[in-house]
């Protein structure tokens, strides 16, 4: 049974220990800085508690002792801190961040570390790469591939049309900075809220925008190699507006901690979402321009008794899978290991990954039973 160490017991960081605990394999420590988290916490024989104040570089040094690995679900301004003290203890590490910096930041510690540095292994990113790139590897030639995800309430009562689903440190960070993409073949940077489109799926219309962190190291990946490629946050219509207002027009973008406080007091939260999924790859194969998408709709479900939100369901599974994957041996055991380096059939065959496969999937405008996976459909023209 391996000792696995997981920071921050917020709506994630929780579901992630429980899905652990739970499987009979890990021994989970989950840790968080304040007590009240804690305290709502059901230990038992794999699942205990601790008080973690990650400033204590020797407390976290502690923790770390005995480790196989720590998932760091904390907020992304301590991910490089971490990180570092994995480097040291000699534990894998894998995280959940958007952040670009702190994960160009988490590359250059791996790159002399003797274990396995795994950042990014959420949603989106995480499995929003590596749908992008199975789907990328039936291309001849690539032309452009798109990435559009989504963490909405499923009945949105304001106007923002947005409930608090995940970390609103990360919303706030994904909403203002830069936005990596690939355009004429180049890599670029666009800003963020920015290229608004619309979108409909199952008869309901949506907006997308530029987001931050949403490609992970696809840019890198796929430089030289398409003509575009870019991520957008999927959104109900209107949400974008408002929120530019307050941005831009309030300047709230450099009062972080106003705008959270203002959001964590007007938005509930809510466990009654939908997450979307939505990737486009278009490109030569066999001589046919041709497209392909997949398409996918979770919603949430019970975990060790729970009811879980569709966000906290996918994103806490994902880096599950990716533990059981390294676990294993069926991931390098030491470096910078990119999402895009796992092929999709292991994910969606590993036991943390079903959460993937009993959704509701799209189908020519339809909803449908699920499939492992989603829905792919192939286009030529």
């Amino acid at each position: 049974m391996a000792n696995v160490l997981v920071i921050g017991a917020g709506r994630v960081g929780s579901t992630i220990a429980r899905l652990l605990a739970d499987s009979g394999d890990y021994r989970v420590t989950l840790t968080d800085r304040d007590e009240e988290p804690l305290r709502a916490v059901e230990t038992g024989p794999t699942l205990a508690t601790a008080r973690l104040d990650i400033a204590d570089v020797s407390a976290l040094a502690q923790h770390l002792e005995g480790q196989f690995a720590v998932l760091s679900a904390a907020p992304f301004q301590h991910t490089v801190a971490i990180a570092r003290a994995a480097a040291e203890a000699g534990v894998h590490y894998l995280d959940l961040t958007e952040d670009v910096r702190s994960t160009r930041e988490v590359k250059q510690i791996a790159s002399t570390a003797r274990t396995a540095f795994i950042p990014q292994c959420g949603l989106a990113p995480g499995f929003i790469s590596i749908v992008a790139s199975d789907i990328a590897r039936r291309f001849d030639r690539l032309d452009a591939v798109r990435l559009r995800v989504g963490a909405l309430p499923r009945y949105p009562s304001n106007g923002l049309n947005y409930n608090l689903t995940w970390s609103t440190d990360g919303v706030i960070n994904e909403y203002i900075e830069p936005c990596e993409a690939i355009v004429g073949g180049k890599r670029v940077e666009v800003p963020a809220m920015e290229e608004r489109e619309e979108l409909s799926l199952d008869g309901v219309a949506y907006e997308a925008f530029n987001t931050s962190g949403g490609l992970g190291t696809l840019c890198e990946t796929f430089h030289g190699k398409v003509e575009t490629l870019n991520y957008r946050t999927i959104r109900y219509p209107g949400h974008a507006a408002i929120m530019k207002v307050l941005l831009h027009d309030l300047a709230l973008r450099h009062r972080r901690e106003v705008l959270k406080d203002v959001l964590e007091h007007a938005l509930p939260m809510t466990l009654q979402d939908v997450v979307i999924v939505f990737v486009t790859v278009s490109g030569q194969r066999d001589g046919r321009l041709v497209q392909e998408t997949y398409a996918n709709k979770i919603y949430g479900s019970e975990v060790g008794g729970r009811q879980t939100s569709a966000i906290q369901l996918t994103t806490a599974s994902s880096i599950c899978v990716v533990l059981d994957l390294l676990a294993s041996g069926r991931l390098p055991g030491h470096g910078f290991v990119r999402q895009e380096d796992i092929g999709l059939d292991a994910f969606l065959s590993n036991r943390f990954g079903r959460y993937y496969r009993q959704d509701q999937t799209i189908q020519g405008g339809a909803t449908q039973g699920g499939t492992a996976g989603g829905h792919r459909d192939r286009l030529a023209a």
